[in-house]
Order: structure tokens, then sequence, then C-alpha cells
């Protein structure tokens, strides 16, 4: 049980564009279930600067940082991890004393999970996206040995660049996919409640033919893209994995305390729910 709260309870909170429940709801449980003296609350701000500054001056533990800060919160810290600074994007601060670390765990989950489901890395890779996550997830791709990738985006400025400084291809619609390809949607396409939420983000036929389906959009958890593959029985990574092992290495670099696999399971479910 968590102690009550008091003059000595650390703070750690979240600023994005549109705050959600996910992470108080999954921290504040892990805190409860380890017994550790954290409070964890989501925020909105309209004054980047000015919520930086009292995130460094009131103590705050630790900040995730979500759209549309990622990029601009990198001028008010004072140092980037490897992590935040090979794809030039936060998702994570860590206050120590006052100095400001940034991190990207979104990067660091993405990574994690392509080693752990051994995703093929002498696959072609079709990358859907050319937002903030997709960047995350291009550089993960790139410094995990993949090397014939494609970015797909329907905004060519921003689909190029990305492309470019991963060292891939763009092109702006997902045509002509060869089977056995590596298919990762790092788009809206699919998200509960967004105007494409019944769609695919590739075609269904090189849904069921790839190599490995990957979707980063965690809710719902079944998204279009997951059921076809796993009706096709293709391996599938699913953005409820991403979102909980992102936030898992939130939590350890706010407390030190890395908890069980068990316990992050139950704490998803909760977050979740």
């Amino acid at each position: 049980m968590r102690p009550p709260l008091s003059k000595d309870t650390r703070l750690c909170m979240s600023l994005s564009g549109r705050p959600g429940t996910f992470g108080t709801r999954f921290h504040n449980h892990l805190y409860e279930q380890l017994g550790l003296d954290y409070l964890y609350k989501a925020f909105t701000t309209d004054d980047l600067p000015a919520a930086i500054g009292g995130v460094r001056a009131l103590g705050i533990r630790g900040c995730a940082v979500s759209m549309p800060f990622k990029e601009d919160v990198i001028a008010l810290v004072d140092e980037l991890d490897p992590s935040a600074e090979v794809i030039a994007s936060v998702n994570t601060i860590v206050n120590d004393d006052g100095r400001l670390r940034a991190f990207n765990t979104d990067f660091i989950a993405v990574a994690t999970l392509l080693r752990e489901h051994a995703v093929p890395t002498d696959k072609p890779v079709l990358l859907r996206g050319s937002g903030g996550m997709a960047k995350a997830v291009a550089f993960a791709l790139r410094e995990g040995g993949f090397r014939d990738g494609t970015v797909v985006a329907r905004n060519e400025a921003a689909g190029r660049a990305l492309a470019e400084g991963a060292g891939f291809a763009w092109v702006p619609e997902p045509a002509d996919v060869a089977p056995g390809a590596v298919l990762v949607n790092a788009t809206p396409i699919g998200m509960a409640g967004g105007p494409e939420s019944g769609d695919l983000p590739f075609p269904a036929a090189a849904v069921d033919t790839a190599a490995t389906v990957f979707d980063v959009v965690a809710l719902p958890p079944e998204t279009p893209l997951v059921r076809r593959g796993r009706a096709a029985g293709v391996p599938v990574i699913t953005g409820a994995e991403v979102v909980a092992l992102q936030a898992v290495e939130q939590f350890v670099l706010y407390t030190g305390v890395r908890p069980t696999d068990e316990q992050v399971a139950a704490a998803a479910a909760h977050a979740a729910g």
C-alpha cells in the first residue's frame, strides 16, 4: 500500500495536448502495489516553457511528454539521453535535483519489442506515418539493423524528411506491397473514435502475406490491422504492448524500481479498464 500523502510525497506528471488516463492509472496503480510514496497527475498547457520551468522549480520528479510538445521541449532541458537524441524527440523528463534529463521511452519500447519478437531484419519494412511515434519507430528499425525500409506518408515533406533521416525510401500510398514484408502502422488509422477506426492502413492482401504486423495504436487493443493479422496467422505486435512497455521504462526512470512482469500486466489491465 502506498504511504499516506505528505510533504515528502514525490510528484510525477504528464504534459499532453489531449491528456488521457492510461498513464495516471498505470503509474498510480504501481505506486499503490509497491508501496511507493509517489503520485502521478496528467496536465495540459498552453505555456510549455512555464510548465517545464515548474517541473524544475517545484522538484517534480518526472514528466511524461506527449504531442504536440515532444520536439519543442528539447530546448528546455539540460541533457538528452541517446534514446531522445537519436530521433530529436522527447517523451520523458527526469528531474535530478533541478537538472532535467530527457529520454524517449517510445524508442526504447519499440526497439525492445522488435528484439523480443525476433522480427526478421532481412525483410522489407513498410512504416506508415510520419509523426512523433513514426519517428521513434523508424529510428528503432534503423538501429535494429533494418535496411530495406519505406516510409508511407501522405504528407510528402514530413514523409521524405523522416525517410531520409532513417535511410529509407518514401512513398505516398502503400501500393504493390510484396509478400513477406514487415508492416508497421504509426498513424491514427484504426484508432477507436477516429474517422478511420474501421480501416486498414495497408492493403488486406499485404496483411495476409506479411512476415510481421506491428500496430502502435493502443486503443482498441485489437485494431482492424491486428485482427486481420491474427486471422491470417501472421505474427503480431500490438500497441498495448508498446504503451505498457514505454510506461514501465518511465516508471523505472522515475522510481529506480523495476516491477515484475506480473505487476506490469496487472497495472496495464487496470489502466485499460
